[in-house]
């Protein structure tokens, strides 16, 4: 519940511990999506990177992502929100492409400025209030990234969306977000992706791939299992915050994921001795 005095954070997966989740999104999550599976249409993706194009951003798809944290907002959880950038600008590629790779990941910065923006503006129609806050300082567009007072919005039940990633390049959103989960004290790094969970192989390239239910740090570690990058990961296992990793297009699935019921793939730490 809001402002619920912070404690241990949970070492199984207890739906009374969770009191302040993070969500991290990549960027390609709030693109234009097929109808049909709600996945992303790779052909047009593709076309408007490489000729430019206007609809990065698809206000039915960011609405019906807006819903789903409305629901766990709702349960009295209270939620932040890491965003990526990648739908509008992809700073590694440009930088493959023979950008300065600083420069290129400043600019990926700002892409994630614009879908923290579009997040909130949806998340204010539906009636949740929200707040965006830069590691970048733009005072005109949103507040500047204060550990204190973004702690102050989640517990007065204000989803805090932060945005221009660490304010530095080289540093991925999975990095961002195992760094604000830290700052704010998260009880969990909720992944959304687009597929259901952790498979010990690619599973659109082999059809008996597995998918793990749960997994400890050191299991995801030793199977070389790509969660994160190595540096989110390290902060995340050093800090013992669980991650679940799950498909954001499958309705309701934030709200189970924060009841406790069997979403994705968990990675958390090892279990204690009984």
């Amino acid at each position: 519940m809001y402002g619920v005095q912070r404690t241990a954070r949970p070492t199984d997966w207890d739906v009374l511990s969770i009191l302040r989740i993070l969500l991290s999104k990549r960027g390609y999550l709030l693109f234009g999506c097929s109808s049909a599976a709600m996945e992303p249409e790779a052909p047009v993706y593709e076309r408007m990177h490489e000729h430019g194009g206007r609809d990065n951003i698809s206000p039915p798809v960011v609405r019906g992502i807006a819903e789903r944290m409305k629901e766990v907002r709702d349960l009295g959880v209270e939620v932040a929100v890491v965003i990526g950038g990648g739908n509008i600008w992809r700073g590694l590629s440009a930088a493959d492409r023979g950008m300065d790779r600083t420069t290129a990941d400043y600019m990926g910065m700002l892409a994630t400025v614009i879908n923290a923006l579009a997040l909130r503006s949806i998340l204010e129609q539906i009636g949740v209030e929200a707040r965006v806050q830069t590691a970048i300082e733009m005072k005109n567009v949103a507040e500047p990234f204060i550990l204190g007072r973004a702690v102050r919005h989640l517990e007065l039940g204000r989803v805090v969306i932060f945005a221009a990633g660490t304010g530095n390049p080289y540093f991925s959103t999975d990095t961002t977000a195992a760094l604000r989960a830290s700052e704010i004290r998260a009880d969990v790094i909720l992944k959304a992706t687009k597929v259901d969970g952790v498979y010990d192989r690619d599973p659109n390239k082999f059809p008996d791939a597995r998918r793990y239910d749960r997994l400890t740090f050191t299991e995801a570690l030793t199977k070389r299992l790509q969660i994160m990058d190595s540096t989110a990961f390290s902060l995340c296992m050093d800090n013992k915050i669980p991650i679940v990793v799950f498909n954001m297009y499958t309705p309701g699935i934030l709200r189970d994921a924060v009841l406790g019921r069997n979403v994705g793939t968990l990675v958390c730490d090892e279990a204690p001795a009984k």
